[in-house]
């Protein structure tokens, strides 16, 4: 296919790009700068400038492009981790995943693109009832911390209306695979374990979400998938291992009630979390996954 990748530049773009390449794919891949376009085009994609939320521009790549499926995969997440408003630090891209999804969506609709795949996300969605694990029927959270309800919305309006088109939306697990603000404040001990350490977490390796992208474009939408790993995991396991993968100490240990003045309403998003299955992603696109558990890929992705 030709494959359209907005935000081709970022931790996922440029995994995704070479998995597209050597499965047969002709990739153009934007970002928001022509600084990257040397290194898109190392990656053997035909590099565009693009800012997604400049519809005239959106209507112009995609009709030079002319491609069989788009990979929308812009956010500006770069530097960005934990906060106790999370509205404020996530306001560029709740803008990417609202306004930006809509003018893709209508421009890939102008251009007669059927096949539309978007980054979602699963971590801290799924509503904090029942079982620890959940799948894509069961229900999300519908009262979120007052500082997080525009990014809370904004990621379900991203899966309402890619999937409202026919598109398919996947829900990603916590990336790692390189450095980045999680991996540099476990480095400083600057993450601590709070509280009991309940809350539960659901990670994908880079490689592997790009992976299931890749396989995403011969299924059949609408559709949303968890694309996650096997093992979602309380704080109090995963967040130890990952020092130790990073050469670090272990985090210090913060009770739940100092967790609470630090972090504010954010705090029952760290305790109460609840995990993703990635049973459906699995069965229905065939993926296999390089690295099962964070177990192995901390390890393998941080060098020890």
């Amino acid at each position: 296919m030709r494959v359209l990748v907005v935000g081709a530049s970022g931790a996922i773009g440029r995994r995704l790009i070479p998995q597209l390449i050597q499965g047969g794919h002709q990739v153009t891949g934007t970002s928001r700068t022509a600084a990257k376009a040397g290194q898109l085009r190392s990656l053997g994609a035909d590099p565009a400038v693009l800012d997604v939320l400049d519809a005239g521009a959106v209507r112009d790549v995609v009709a030079r492009a002319r491609p069989d499926a788009i990979a929308y995969q812009a956010t500006a997440l770069a530097g960005q981790g934990m906060s106790r408003n999370m509205d404020r630090v996530f306001a560029p891209t709740n803008e990417l995943r609202t306004r930006g999804t809509d003018i893709l969506l209508a421009a890939a609709a102008e251009a007669g693109v059927r096949r539309f795949i978007a980054q979602s996300f699963a971590p801290y969605r799924y509503a904090h009832v029942g079982g620890l694990i959940k799948d894509e029927t069961d229900p999300l959270v519908t009262d979120p911390p007052a500082s997080a309800r525009l990014m809370f919305a904004a990621m379900a309006h991203l899966d309402q209306a890619v999937t409202a088109a026919g598109g398919i939306a996947l829900r990603y697990g916590g990336f790692y695979g390189e450095v980045d603000t999680t991996v540099a404040a476990v480095r400083k001990r600057r993450f601590p374990l709070f509280g009991a350490g309940d809350g539960m977490m659901s990670f994908i390796h880079l490689e592997d979400a790009a992976a299931a992208t890749v396989l995403a474009l011969d299924a059949a939408g609408p559709a949303i998938f968890n694309v996650t790993d096997d093992e979602p995991a309380p704080m109090r396991d995963w967040l130890p291992a990952l020092a130790d993968a990073v050469g670090a100490k272990p985090p210090f240990h913060v009770p739940g009630w100092v967790g609470g003045l630090v972090m504010g309403t954010m705090m029952t998003m760290m305790t109460e979390a609840r995990g993703a299955s990635n049973a459906k992603a699995k069965k229905e696109l065939g993926w296999t996954l390089r690295y099962r558990s964070w177990r192995e890929g901390f390890p393998a992705a941080y060098g020890r």
